[in-house]
This record gives structure tokens, C-alpha cells and sequence, in this order.
């Protein structure tokens, strides 16, 4: 899932890096006027800060992790997340498994829409059908090609009927799929695989999301959505759990800028900030607010891309220049400061039952033999003082990836390269790359799944939208095709990691850090568990609004 707002020679150049960032962040502050009343901060009120403005609330038109808290706390999978983000029975309250692992029958439980309407396994067939159809425009769907025909309707080859979804009756779901899914529960709670209410879609159309439109089948509904401001969510009185339930309201604020946003958590505007935390104040906030900071493991692997459509990006040369250009350590102790830790491979370590041994080749390299092996590459690709290389690098307009871009930018500038910062909203610089309209773009992924196809499918050449880079590898696609059908894990884990290694050496992707939460959780926030997905949906915390802030 993308992110947001987190990306997330030593000496004077890394000196001089960092202060050019710190200049920058300090360029960018100020926010809008905040709407924000005393009403909005009682018992039973929850103000997240929750990153950028969504582009959308439909579950199957998002791709961002600060979409993805909003429409979580809105719709129900078949499998839903528990307090600490792990897979639990959700719209289904059972499911049977076939001999060979490829069918599955769910029982869809006794709930209804948020207009009381019953849920049936109609409703999933419907949603099912309609991330399938190509007029849909799912920028996701590629993650649920391991369901039977999904792949061939999304590409259009098939109609979406064909896809191995069907009702056996109201109550009962079957779900066909081409390869064993160990995975499965977890794929079950994401978003592409959250029902839509078929008689709302069918009546309204595109504006269905709309909060006078919009019915749900989670614990909460939307109330009022006022752009770029706040939206509120209500909880939803058909929940099948809603005397559990003890947060009535929920407003998400849009935190673009991190500075502003720590502000406003400290007049206590906010109970929690997600994914917020500017460098520089980290270890300010560590030492004056220790309670509230939460800094901890996360399955987030930040890196920047090429289009490598893009001359003279489809030369692996200059791209393995870029790579040995960054000094890792430097931007994680120097730049970040939350604990981030150098990533020479792709997938988190932290990733269970992954021993990845995939790393890319110049890990143990010297930072001075780096530099010098750039120069001769680049050289080698036609390029020097006198034809210096120029190009654009997109990022998101947030403090943190401002921050980043500029030590970049310091650190390429000392191979004699011309970086040019392009920083767009968090939506429109996604947009931007899902349309390839970049040179050099920074990125984030955090998992859906536990799992290394989470991270490794990005790069399949038959992952369209979410393949930046338009990486097309016979060898890579044929190495995690292998994958999808090893049914031993230890086999599959090593066929992976090949498919790692192979996608390290093309320097397609660049590795750049593996992060951590950056939370601020006020201690009036009770039930609140730290994950390593940091999803931490609203119906299992509480409010204590007499515990004092410090």
C-alpha cells in the first residue's frame, strides 16, 4: 500500500545536506485555517490525523494508507482486522477449504448494510465482478489475481462474470482460485476485497460514496465529507457490533504538513497522528513528549524509482549510478532519526518467515568507492562535466519527503548530477506515477499481506498500474509465476528471493530505508496496539478524556 507522508562522505557534504534540508521544511510551513470546535473533542469523539486528502472513499478506486484507515473503518471483508491489525473473522464468520486448497466456501454472517438492507453473498459476487470489470479502473485489482479468470477480466479477455466468484445461496460465498493462497486471510481484510452495496452502486453511480448516498457494512458511516478539512464518520447503528463500539464520531484530518499537524495534536485538536513526525523534532518530541511518541517496527520499505521508459533511465548504468550515490546510513541517522535502518533489499527483514538473502551487490562497498564506481558508470553512459546529467525527481509535498529529496539531491550533486525537486500532493504525485509521467520518483510500500508477493508483485510486468517503473523481465515474471505454484514454503521463499535478486540487479528499484511508525498517541487513547502495519481501526479504541496530557 502506498504511503502518504512517511518515507520515509559524511562530514560537510552530509552536513550540508541536512541543513539544506532543514532550510527547505522550514520554506514549506503553514496551514489553513482550522474548523476544528470544542464539540469535536468529546467522550466519544476520535480526531485522527490521518496525512492527505483522499481522491476517493470507493474501497475499489484507492490505493494510499490514508485512504485505505478512513474506508477501513467503513466496510468489512470477509476477514477484518483485530486491535493489532491481524486477521479475524469479519463478514464471514467461518469458511471450508477444499482438498487442494483452491475452494473455498464462506458463510457470510446475520448483518446489514448501514440502511438495513441484509448483506448477502450476492453483494461480494457483485464487487468481486465489478474490480474485475476494466470500466472500473481499479488501480489494485492486480492484487487479486490469484483468484480464478480475475486476471483475464481485468485485462478484458474474459467478462467479468467468468471470474470464480459465485453466490451457492444468500448465505454462502465460494471462491475459486488458480494456486494456493497461504496468504489468503490476510489478502481477505484489504480493501479490493470489501463488498460495495450493489443497490446503491446500481442507483447512484460514481457519486454512491457520496454522504448522502453511501451505505456501509462496518462499524461506522460517513456523516460529512468537507474537502480538504475533515471528514466525520458516525457510528454505524446496523453493526453487528456495535454495542463494542465506543467511539460515536470519528473525524480524519488531512495532515500534509507535519509541522502544523504536531501543533495542533498539542493544543489537543488531535488524539492521534499517524504517520507524522518530521525529522527534525523527533528527538524534541521523544524528550518532551515520551508518552504520546510511538516509534516502532514497521513493514514499510521506502525507495525511489525509474520510468524506464524515460531516457536515459532504461540504461541500467545510470540507474545503479543514482543507487551507489546514496549514502543510506547518513539519511537514516542524520536525515530521518526515528530509527530507520539502511535497506539494501527490497522486502522488510522484518517480514515473518522470509529469510531474504537478496541484497544488492555493492552493500559492503565504501561510500568513496561507491562515488567513484558512479563516476565511472555515468561516464561509461556518455555523461560528465561537460554533459552533466539533469533530470526531474518527483516527490510528495510533505516535510519528511521535502527533507529527504533534499540530501539526495546533495548527495547526486557530489557525482555530478542535477537533481531537480518536483514536490505534488501526496494524490497527485501518485497519479503522476500510475500515468509514468516521472523520470526519477520517490515511493513507499507498506504491506497488505505479510507476506514477500505483497512487495514482490509490484514488478510483475502484468501489474499495470501499480508498476511504476513499467519493469518488464521475462525472467522476473517466470520466477514468481514458479512462486505461485510451490506449494512448499521454503521452496517458494528461495524462488522469491531469486526474483529479489533479479530485480535488485536491474536497479528497477532502489532501496533507500526500512521504516518505523511515527505515531503520536495521546494517552486519553485507550485500546490503541502497535503494529507492524500500523492499521489501528477506530471500533477498538476508547476515550479517556480525564487521563491529563503532558
Amino acid at each position: 500500500m502506498t504511503l502518504s507522508n512517511k518515507l520515509t562522505r559524511r562530514g560537510a557534504v552530509a552536513g550540508g545536506a541536512i541543513l539544506a534540508a532543514g532550510a527547505l521544511a522550514m520554506s514549506f510551513r503553514g496551514h489553513a485555517a482550522s474548523t476544528f470546535k470544542p464539540s469535536m473533542s468529546g467522550p466519544r469523539t476520535l480526531n485522527r490525523g490521518n496525512g492527505a486528502e483522499p481522491d476517493s472513499l470507493d474501497p475499489h478506486k484507492i490505493q494510499g494508507n490514508w485512504e485505505a484507515n478512513i474506508v477501513g473503518d467503513m466496510f468489512m471483508g470477509l476477514m477484518t482486522e483485530d486491535a493489532s491489525a491481524m486477521p479475524v473473522p469479519g463478514a464471514a464468520e467461518s469458511y471450508t477449504v477444499s482438498q487442494d486448497g483452491l475452494v473455498y466456501a464462506f458463510n457470510i454472517r446475520d448483518h446489514n448494510w448501514s440502511d438495513g438492507k441484509a448483506v448477502t453473498a450476492h453483494d461480494f459476487v457483485y464487487a468481486f465482478r465489478r474490480i474485475a470489470n476494466p470500466k472500473t479502473a481499479a488501480q489494485y485489482v492486480a492484487i487479486l489475481y490469484p483468484i480464478e479468470n480475475m486476471q483475464q477480466a481485468a485485462e478484458g479477455k474474459l467478462p467479468p462474470d467468468k471470474v470464480g466468484v459465485r453466490a451457492l445461496d444468500d448465505k454462502t460465498l465460494e471462491m475459486r482460485f488458480i494456486f494456493q493462497v497461504p496468504y489468503l486471510p490476510q489478502l481477505l481484510m484489504h480493501q479490493t476485497a470489501m463488498p460495495v452495496p450493489a443497490h446503491v452502486v446500481e442507483k447512484h453511480g460514481d457519486a454512491w460514496i457520496e454522504a448522502q448516498n453511501i451505505v456501509t457494512n462496518g462499524p461506522y458511516v460517513l456523516e460529512q465529507w468537507l474537502s480538504n478539512d475533515h471528514i466525520r464518520l458516525v457510528k454505524n447503528p446496523q453493526f453487528y457490533a456495535r454495542d463494542s463500539v465506543a467511539i460515536e464520531n470519528v473525524y480524519y484530518f488531512p495532515t500534509q504538513d507535519s509541522s502544523a499537524a504536531i501543533k495542533r495534536f498539542r493544543g489537543g485538536e488531535f488524539d492521534l497522528l499517524t504517520d507524522t513526525m518530521p525529522p527534525q523534532q523527533v528527538d524534541w518530541l521523544k524528550r518532551t513528549m515520551p508518552r504520546e511518541v510511538r516509534l516502532s517496527p514497521y513493514m514499510l520499505s521506502q525507495y525511489f524509482q525509474f520510468n524506464l521508459k524515460a531516457k536515459p533511465f532504461d540504461d541500467v548504468r545510470v540507474r545503479t549510478a543514482l543507487s551507489l550515490a546514496i549514502d543510506r546510513k547518513i539519511i537514516c541517522d542524520k536525515v530521518m532519526r526515528g530509527g530507520e535502518t539502511p535497506a539494501y533489499a527490497f522486502v522488510p527483514p522484518t517480514l515473518p518467515g522470509y529469510p531474504s538473502k537478496a541484497h544488492l551487490r555493492f552493500k559492503s562497498m565504501a561510500m568513496p568507492a561507491r562515488a567513484a564506481e558512479a563516476r565511472r558508470l555515468l561516464t561509461e553512459a556518455g555523461f560528465g562535466p561537460d554533459n552533466p546529467l539533469a533530470f526531474d525527481f518527483n516527490t510528495m509535498n510533505t516535510t519528511e519527503s521535502k527533507i529527504v529529496a533534499v540530501a539526495f539531491q546533495e548527495m547526486w550533486r557530489q557525482i555530478g548530477l542535477q537533481a531537480r525537486i518536483v514536490p505534488s500532493e501526496s494524490q497527485v504525485h501518485y497519479a503522476l506515477m500510475r500515468k509514468h509521467d516521472f523520470a526519477v520518483g520517490w515511493s513507499g510500500w507498506i504491506a497488505d499481506y505479510r507476506d514477500a508477493k505483497d512487495y514482490l508483485f509490484l514488478m510483475q510486468s502484468s501489474t499495470t498500474d501499480l508498476n511504476y517503473s513499467s519493469y518488464a523481465s521475462p525472467r522476473y515474471d517466470a520466477l514468481m509465476d514458479k512462486s505461485d505454484l510451490t506449494a512448499d514454503p521454503q521452496q517458494r521463499f528461495a524462488i522469491l528471493q531469486q526474483a529479489e535478486q533479479t530485480v535488485l540487479d536491474d536497479a528497477a528499484i532502489v532501496p533507500v530505508f526500512f521504516g518505523v511508525t511515527r505515531n503520536l498517541v495521546s494517552p486519553q487513547v485507550k485500546g490503541w496496539v502497535d503494529n507492524s502495519v500500523n492499521f489501528h481501526r477506530s471500533r477498538w479504541l476508547s476515550l479517556d478524556r480525564k487521563a491529563a496530557m503532558v
